[in-house]
């Protein structure tokens, strides 16, 4: 049988999966006497978790059914031991600190990491820690240094670049496993990269907090894929920006999207003006337009 290169696999990802995807991580040590397990992670593809783990589990635990059992098992084997030596170090980095600092109390460590792979077909992979939720360490994966983000932390970076099986094993992950293992989750989630959920809107009115207008809220939901554009127009023309404020676009449980866009209408331009939400989609056939005003309502 004919094996595909690397670059086969990419291309051919990249022509199904048009976009940015990435495989990402994030792990938390904690203090201990809190109650809480003294470290847990998670791993996720874009918005999606794959796997958890936790320090009172023996390894980590496969949270998708995007692959059949035996799959599952061969990407988790893969993955746990870069988990289990995450918790290792990011452990034994939350002990060091606090001796280093001579702190007390309840205090935390984490790292935030993973690779992103492009529709040019570019790679980025990135690795940071903080210490009590402020931007501590992060690690050039091309340079195999670290760069502290405060002076207090150079005494970590020294530690860090001392361990030279750590690194690299941890440059082994960022350059190769993490892309490999990016690569065979997109392979087995096409149907659903690919398939298209047309957006739900709701238009919500309420009085505006800081004036004596009125809010109307564009209320977007339900879409896949991820993108989408959404702006308020005037009089069915005029793309409004000032008196709008967005949201971010939110996953759902269901694997689709969400997005609110707010708009603050002065009483004087209700009586003079019409509004419409317009909402462009993949999963729409034209621009879909909803619309708000005196003229108009109510709306649909």
């Amino acid at each position: 049988m004919i094996r595909m290169t690397v670059l086969g696999i990419l291309c051919w990802v990249h022509a199904a999966a048009a976009g940015t995807h990435k495989l990402h991580f994030f792990g938390v040590a904690t203090s201990e006497g809190t109650g809480f397990p003294e470290y847990v992670a998670v791993e996720m593809m874009d918005d999606v978790q794959i796997t958890y783990y936790n320090s009172t589990m023996k390894k980590p635990i496969f949270r998708t059914d995007w692959m059949d059992e035996a799959k599952g098992r061969e990407f988790l084997e893969t993955l746990t031991p870069y988990i289990l030596s995450g918790h290792d170090i990011i452990q034994q980095s939350l002990r060091n600190t606090v001796q280093h600092f001579n702190h007390t109390g309840v205090h935390t460590y984490q790292q935030v990491g993973g690779c992103e792979l492009h529709d040019d077909g570019t790679r980025r992979s990135y690795l940071s820690h903080s210490y009590d939720g402020k931007d501590f360490i992060s690690l050039d994966v091309k340079t195999k240094t670290w760069t502290a983000a405060v002076s207090q932390a150079v005494f970590c970076k020294h530690k860090l670049e001392a361990d030279a099986a750590f690194l690299q094993i941890t440059f082994n992950y960022h350059t190769q496993v993490c892309f490999h293992l990016l690569e065979w989750c997109l392979q087995y989630v096409m149907e659903t990269l690919q398939r298209k959920a047309v957006p739900a809107v709701t238009l919500i009115e309420r009085k505006a907090r800081e004036s004596a207008g009125t809010d109307v809220i564009c209320h977007v939901t339900g879409f896949y894929p991820r993108e989408v554009e959404v702006n308020w127009i005037r009089d069915g023309e005029a793309l409004l920006e000032e008196g709008v404020w967005s949201g971010e676009v939110l996953p759902n449980e269901d694997r689709t999207y969400q997005l609110r866009k707010t708009l603050t209408v002065s009483p004087e331009d209700q009586n003079k003006h019409s509004y419409s939400c317009q909402v462009d989609h993949a999963s729409l056939d034209e621009k879909m337009d909803v619309k708000w005003g005196k003229r108009e309502r109510p709306w649909y």
